[in-house]
This record gives C-alpha cells, sequence and structure tokens, in this order.
C-alpha cells in the first residue's frame, strides 16, 4: 500500500503526520511526503526552504517511527490540489491524507479550495483532518 501524504507547514501538518503513521502501522504502508509552490523563482526562495525544511523534519517523524518515507518538493506550475492529485496517480496511490484549513466561505468562493479539489478528483480515497 502506498500513501501520499499532503504536507504544508501552515496547515494541520502535526495531526495529518499523526494519522498518517498510524495509517501506515496499521497497513505496513511507505509514505510519500508532498509539498506543492505554484512556482519557484528567487522570491519564493524563503517559501522553497521553510518548504524543505518542513519536508525534512516529517521525514525524520516518520523514520522515527520506522517507517518509510519519500519526500517530494513539487515545484511544477500546478495548483497544490492539482499538483498533489497528479503525483497520486503518476504514484499509483493507494490513500491520500490531506489537511484541511479553515477558511470563510468567501475565502473559499474566491481561492476555492485544496482540500476540496484534491476530495473531489482523488483517484483513489482521501481523508481529511482539521
Amino acid at each position: 500500500m502506498k500513501i501520499v501524504v499532503g504536507y504544508d507547514v501552515k496547515g494541520a501538518a502535526g495531526d495529518v503526520l499523526t494519522l498518517a503513521v498510524k495509517y501506515a502501522k496499521a497497513f505496513n504502508a511507505g509514505v510519500d511526503v508532498v509539498s506543492s509552490l505554484v512556482q519557484g523563482t528567487e522570491n519564493e526562495i524563503q517559501n522553497i526552504s521553510e518548504a524543505e525544511k518542513g519536508l525534512e523534519n516529517a521525514k525524520g517523524y516518520f523514520e522515527k517511527e520506522k517507517i518509510k518515507c519519500k519526500t517530494h518538493l513539487l515545484i511544477r506550475g500546478m495548483a497544490p490540489g492539482e499538483d498533489l492529485v497528479s503525483f497520486a496517480i503518476e504514484n499509483e496511490a493507494d490513500l491520500i491524507i490531506i489537511g484541511v484549513k479553515r477558511r470563510s466561505k468567501v475565502g473559499k468562493l474566491v481561492f476555492g479550495s485544496t482540500a476540496q479539489y484534491v476530495i473531489l478528483e482523488a483517484p483513489c480515497p482521501v481523508i481529511s483532518i482539521k
């Protein structure tokens, strides 16, 4: 079994990792932790650095639990939800675990929802956590 974890340091990151550990242990699964940035220009260096640091921390968390983990920082010009779904398809994921940020109704209308996109478009089951 392959679990893909949509990881955003600013979201429900800790809860997502905790839940992913439980599922990985229950199903003897490997985990791919994925962060997505729309672009990687010089102006984004701080965001890239933060994402890389967050992914390293996540990898250490899984390694401490003796779970096989690979990390991926995706900078492919796609919205995060699109990127995560594409990654899941490309890597034949069996399960996606993603955090849900609280956003106002107007915010969802204007900006959309990464989790909503993933839930509707994913090729496999999706577990979302607040």
